[in-house]
């Protein structure tokens, strides 16, 4: 968290000093001090920050390319002639605790195309999950404790 601040200092520097306070130049001097950061990360230890924002980074594609299939396949399923869907709810046992990762993955499920989170269970070790077609659940499940699930952890612990 202290580099982060350090990094949003810097790329506010770099504002200042180029007097151009778009939202534009504020992200290229956050990407520069990023960089400057990087060369200095052993002396200031650092190295833990640019891990996480490559996992982060590696979340973020995650997502976009589950979107980008989620919304190709619901596109197929609508297209179909014989649309022999099998709506269902599942039980997805949460392997993440924290409420924020809890969140983050419930609107990353609700956000992808197909499928939708219900609910989460009293004790937080459940999320429910409506899915357009639920007829492989076990499948869903491994797929999202595969995907989504692992990267969150991976970015946030």
């Amino acid at each position: 968290m202290r580099l982060f601040v350090i990094n949003l200092i810097l790329a506010l520097i770099w504002v200042s000093v180029t007097g151009n306070a778009s939202l534009l130049n504020l992200g290229f001097g956050f990407v520069l001090a990023l960089l400057a950061l990087g060369v200095v990360r052993e002396q200031i230890g650092g190295a833990g920050y640019f891990m996480r924002g490559r996992n982060v980074l590696s979340l973020l594609i995650l997502f976009l390319k589950e979107l980008a299939l989620s919304a190709w396949g619901v596109a197929r399923l609508v297209l179909r002639r014989d649309m022999n869907l099998k709506p269902g709810i599942f039980a997805f046992p949460l392997t993440v605790d924290r409420d924020f990762e809890i969140v983050l993955l419930a609107n990353m499920i609700t956000l992808t195309p197909g499928t939708l989170s219900v609910d989460v269970s009293e004790d937080r070790k459940t999320l429910y999950v409506h899915a357009v077609d639920c007829s492989d659940p076990e499948g869903t499940v491994r797929s999202i404790a595969d995907g989504f699930e692992r990267k969150i952890m991976e970015a946030f612990r």
